[in-house]
């Protein structure tokens, strides 16, 4: 993965291009300059040399690696000073979902029919619940497991490469309203409405999750080159729903050029507009626009599936959501559909491995509701209990949201460790382990050291935090971090972390944070090799 920066047309494009790389969740922030400290004796040399890069000189570097069965502890520098995470924070905020909820949870999302049945037709409307279900089956592959890419869709507008899963992104609202229509219903002399009083959504937490989630809240927009340069490009974007409607202008170019794709929206989002360049010969690049309203795109794409399935509502389909007529309970009103998402585990895989910013915050919200509260901030002491109970020192863990990508997010080397080592005790070790990227193999590390000796024995969360040094003209890197289990004998894991903050790039490329990411990778995978005797 080798994206390219196009020539820097203003301060505030460039900030938003990096808003997110390497789909790990990046902040921008400022750095943080420390001198080095001194090497620790029995440090692999070739550690040492990645550390004494000329990026690095006034960096800081931390490093962990701990056996979580004896304590005993191989390598420890600054284990013990606040670094910058990144996304490496997600170990925190998904342990913790995943703690509250249980692994095995499943979210239920029903459908209410509101007011009297008259043979096949409901004087009333119908109500679906949201639950903050992260992908209503939009993602969901036919054994339940949930569908990822190394390259999440989320981050198609910042990195290039970004794929799309090949499942429906409305199977969800598909499915329930089949089963509408199976429990008698084949008119609706009344309205849809959304119902998304599970939250309030918090903008604190950016992005900002909502009760109903539907394509992570965002429009795909394929653009596929034309058969020669001068031809308009092709077009290709999901999902479809009423009102939103997509035009491009979009030419093709001569091959080798990169593709330099720009989305506008109107205000409410419905309108959005490519223009650009893309080379000929080139594979499709996917942008995605902002859905501004999720419960007046989410009603209209039911009532549209409805029709689709053969039930008839009274009401048009364009139009906001109307949340007056939502009932005080559902007690005693039919559930005339149900929509059950893959377990709680599988959405934690499909956060960690793509480093899924809206599911992590996401989590925030959900152990919220868990005690009752429908606002977000309420999760996190929700979080801290479970932190001390997992016998990490919360003092050492600063969050301002689930994804790492607040600038007061902190935490310490020895903080992460203790989450790890928390997972290492429990009947679930190997499913949170595996639910993070594998060197070499998938997630965010797929593309990092995919024949060396460490290849598929490194399980970590990556996490970074970039940003435009104006002055310099370069990009700050406050963070490159990673952090996660060496398997370094066969079934024997040690807990690690392995990170740098404050480093700089030679220019402007996105090419030298990449850099950066992999030198971190590499430490890692040196980590393995030295404790299982592979120099």
């Amino acid at each position: 993965m080798s994206p390219s920066v196009t020539p820097r047309t203003s301060r505030g494009r460039l900030a938003r291009s990096l808003g997110i790389l390497l789909a790990v969740g990046v902040v921008l922030t400022g750095l943080v300059q420390v001198a080095p400290s001194p090497t620790p004796p029995a440090l692999d040399p070739r550690i040492t040399s990645i550390m004494r890069k000329p990026d690095y000189r006034y960096a800081r570097w931390g490093l962990l690696q701990r056996d979580p069965k004896t304590g005993k502890m191989t390598q420890s520098r600054n284990a013990d000073q606040f670094f910058i995470p990144g996304s490496t924070a997600k170990l925190f905020s998904v342990s913790g979902t995943w703690h509250t909820l249980g692994g095995d949870h499943r979210f239920l999302t029903p459908v209410h029919a509101v007011g009297q049945r008259h043979h096949t037709t409901l004087k009333g409307n119908l109500d679906l619940v949201a639950q903050g279900d992260l992908t209503l089956g939009g993602r969901t592959r036919k054994n339940g497991t949930v569908a990822f890419t190394a390259i999440d869709h989320t981050y198609a507008n910042d990195v290039p490469g970004a794929t799309l899963t090949p499942q429906d992104p409305l199977a969800g609202i598909d499915q329930l309203a089949r089963q509408v229509r199976h429990s008698g219903i084949r008119r609706v002399d009344g309205d849809v409405v959304i119902d998304a009083r599970l939250f309030r959504p918090d903008p604190v937490l950016a992005p900002t999750p909502t009760p109903l989630i539907i394509n992570d809240n965002v429009i795909d927009l394929l653009t596929s080159p034309g058969a020669k340069a001068g031809a308009p490009a092709g077009l290709d974007w999901r999902p479809k729903v009423a009102p939103y409607h997509v035009t491009s202008s979009v030419r093709t170019v001569a091959a080798g050029t990169p593709a330099d794709i720009s989305v506008s929206s109107s205000a409410d989002g419905t309108r959005i507009r490519l223009s650009g360049t893309i080379a000929a010969g080139s594979a499709p690049a996917l942008r995605v626009s902002a859905i501004k309203d999720p419960n007046a795109f989410g009603r209209t794409a039911l009532i549209e599936a409805l029709k689709r399935a053969g039930v008839e509502v009274r009401a048009k389909a364009i139009g906001p959501n109307p949340v007056r007529q939502l009932p005080k309970s559902y007690r005693g009103v039919p559930t005339v559909a149900r929509y059950t998402s893959p377990l709680y585990a599988e959405y934690a895989k499909l956060i960690l491995k793509v480093s899924h910013n809206l599911g992590a915050n996401l989590g925030i919200c959900l152990m919220a509701t868990s005690k009752g509260s429908t606002t977000c901030e309420d999760g996190f002491p929700v979080l801290a209990t479970f932190l001390d109970r997992a016998r990490v020192e919360r003092k050492t863990v600063q969050l301002a949201d689930g994804r790492g990508g607040n600038p007061a997010d902190r935490t310490t080397p020895r903080a992460l460790a203790q989450i790890l080592t928390y997972w290492q005790h429990t009947w679930e070790a190997q499913r949170f382990r595996t639910s993070l990227p594998v060197l070499g193999v998938d997630g965010t590390l797929a593309d990092s050291c995919q024949s060396c000796p460490s290849r598929g024995k490194v399980f970590a969360k990556t996490g970074t935090a970039a940003g435009d040094d104006a002055l310099n003209d370069r990009l700050a890197v406050g963070a490159e971090t990673a952090a996660g289990y060496l398997e370094t004998r066969r079934g024997h894991f040690e807990v690690f972390f392995a990170g740098v903050n404050g480093a700089a790039t030679p220019g402007i490329a996105v090419n030298g944070v990449l850099a950066i990411g992999n030198d971190v990778a590499d430490v890692a995978a040196y980590l393995q090799q030295q404790a299982s005797g592979h120099h």
